[in-house]
């Protein structure tokens, strides 16, 4: 299976079918989500086009916590009050924010970032952490991506035993 992003192709939902079954192999007989969401952020990073930060935070001790990424140096903390991240995972909701300069609390942890989407990520029915997607462009992100993103959290979410994780969830 090839991995290269130039064999991507420019449909999106055909990248998207691609980017599915790439995570499908990869996951194959791999419970720990370590090894998962690692390579799933690098996935995501390298095979979707104007992304400049694909990512994870955890659920430890009532707060998100970095986890696997690609991209510049993030945020270690993020309180379930601030961000993009901490309300779709206070809320339990998908944020997809077309500027992010104009979301109230947002927090700036690449200046170059201008929209993203969170997607939580669940585990024996709470949320327990979140996939976090930055870009560049504003307005990045429609439906077309956000039900494809969930679809990929879904299978993450039925693959990894996520108590594993040594975060405090």
């Amino acid at each position: 299976m090839a991995f290269d992003s130039l064999a991507y192709p420019n449909d999106k939902s055909e990248r998207y079918a691609l980017l599915l079954d790439q995570a499908h192999a990869l996951m194959d007989g791999v419970s720990h989500p370590m090894p998962n969401l690692a390579n799933m952020a690098a996935l995501l990073f390298h095979g979707m086009p104007e992304v400049n930060w694909c990512g994870f935070y955890l659920m430890n001790d009532g707060e998100l916590l970095l986890g696997p990424f690609c991209g510049l140096p993030a945020c270690v903390r993020i309180p379930l009050s601030r961000g993009v991240c901490g309300t779709a995972a206070a809320t339990d909701r998908v944020q997809r924010v077309a500027d992010v300069h104009a979301f109230p609390g947002h927090i700036a942890c690449d200046s170059a970032s201008n929209s993203e989407i969170v997607i939580p990520l669940h585990a024996q029915g709470r949320v327990v952490g979140v996939l976090d997607i930055d870009s560049p462009a504003l307005n990045r992100f429609d439906a077309v991506d956000e039900q494809s993103l969930l679809a990929l959290v879904c299978l993450l979410e039925t693959h990894c035993d996520l108590e594993k994780t040594g975060y405090r969830l």
